[in-house]
């Protein structure tokens, strides 16, 4: 549980107005003294996560936000930032009290409604009130998904049993049924395909580790029974000599495609990590429609280049410095550059021309799926890195390859 990758895991956000017990809920559901609890409002501050091995759906982190309904100076940043964090989970859990229901608990459901993230209504407090039979008709007409329950008397078994029945019903088809990430791309004709994965070591390599894309690449072709080859790219065109049938698929880090295409057989299947993520993480298609405006910028575009995770800068850094330098060299010198990185994801998005974002591997799906419908919602273009990196070094016919749709996405952008 504690070594699961956070982007991997269930999200679960528990919201609601102040002092409705939802750190209280939390509390219950872990069977902990998680949050800190009490009657006055406004008690939880900021978001506070919990993560649980919830059978039988394995690994979950549950996120205790502040409420929405705080009005006063901080109380508005606490809010704001409450409603960033609900872009990145999987499930709300709404809490309610008995015959309660106003204009925040309106937006909530707005949110959830735009973002299309499923919601359990919890009516808790059921020990002081028992909520009335038109007040629970019109929760269900909200989400068929309610449940009551008192966290100071409650049956935490009884709740439990029935908050995991409705938790696999809403749960993300991701979390039951992977996506693919590459096994799709595989010949089905053949009983051990052959993978080649060009890993180059350089200073944003973590010292004694791959970085993640390039782990559940390779974990991925081990489940789909493949044969992997990983090498650094120094060695890649002796190892392509010595084959006796051609590799069915060459995946690589984005820094070094040009030199991949370059020397892998046109009849081979070529990729890169970050593009086999924008499918994984994302929307492949929006992300390589995006990828084709990169030819159409001109001097004082601003181009945002936004990465999920933060980290100390290396000296030839790929989001603040490569990349950069292959913009101005493909576009335009004069091209404005903004960066941001970790959650720090901008709010006035229409500024940007064009928004490059990093493959996303801190992220779960969702996140990433709401970072790209708030470019969508100010019809602001979207790509990642390896697309973009693929288009500023010429050779994004060939790595969208193996993606039709996207393909034909990237060629109707740049036509």
């Amino acid at each position: 549980m504690q070594h699961t990758p956070s982007s991997l895991l269930l999200r679960i956000g528990i919201c609601g107005r102040t002092n409705t017990g939802k750190s209280s809920l939390l509390n219950m559901i872990t069977g902990q003294n998680t949050a800190i609890t009490s009657a006055i409002p406004g008690t939880t501050t900021d978001v506070v996560a919990k993560r649980m091995e919830l059978s039988p759906l394995g690994p979950v982190v549950f996120l205790d936000t502040a409420g929405i309904d705080d009005l006063s100076q901080l109380g508005k940043e606490r809010v704001k930032r409450t409603m960033k964090r609900l872009g990145s989970i999987d499930i709300a859990l709404i809490v309610l009290e008995g015959d309660v229901w106003t204009e925040f608990e309106d937006a909530l459901v707005a949110h959830c409604k735009r973002y299309e993230i499923p919601m359990l209504l919890v009516v808790n407090k059921c020990d002081l009130s028992s909520p009335s039979s038109s007040f629970l008709a019109q929760c269900k007409e909200v989400s068929p998904h309610l449940l009551c329950c008192s966290t100071e008397e409650g049956d935490r078994e009884g709740f439990m049993s029935g908050f995991k029945r409705i938790l696999i019903a809403l749960c993300p088809d991701e979390f039951l049924h992977s996506p693919p990430l590459l096994g799709d791309l595989l010949p089905s004709d053949k009983e051990h395909p052959l993978i080649v994965c060009l890993v180059p070591i350089d200073l944003g390599a973590p010292k004694g580790r791959l970085i993640l894309p390039q782990v559940q690449a390779i974990r991925d072709g081990l489940d789909n029974n493949a044969s992997l080859i990983v090498l650094k790219e120094d060695n890649y065109v002796h190892m392509l000599s010595n084959l006796k049938c051609p590799p069915d698929l060459v995946i690589c880090d984005s820094q070094i495609v040009a030199f991949m295409v370059q020397n892998t057989p046109p009849e081979v299947p070529c990729t890169t990590f970050s593009i086999l993520f924008s499918r994984f993480k994302g929307d492949i298609v929006q992300l390589a429609k995006g990828a084709g405006i990169l030819a159409s910028l001109k001097a004082k575009d601003a181009v945002l280049i936004a990465e999920a995770c933060s980290h100390h800068p290396s000296v030839d850094d790929i989001g603040r410095v490569k990349i950069p330098r292959w913009i101005a060299t493909y576009c335009d010198p004069a091209i404005e550059i903004i960066h941001c990185a970790g959650s720090d994801y901008p709010e006035a998005l229409s500024l940007y021309r064009l928004i490059i974002h990093c493959g996303g591997c801190t992220l779960n799906r969702r996140e990433m799926l709401w970072r790209m419908e708030q470019a969508r919602q100010v019809n602001v273009p979207i790509t990642n890195y390896g697309m973009a990196i693929s288009v500023l070094h010429g050779v994004a016919e060939r790595t969208l390859s193996p993606f039709p749709q996207a393909l034909d996405a990237y060629r109707q952008a740049i036509s």
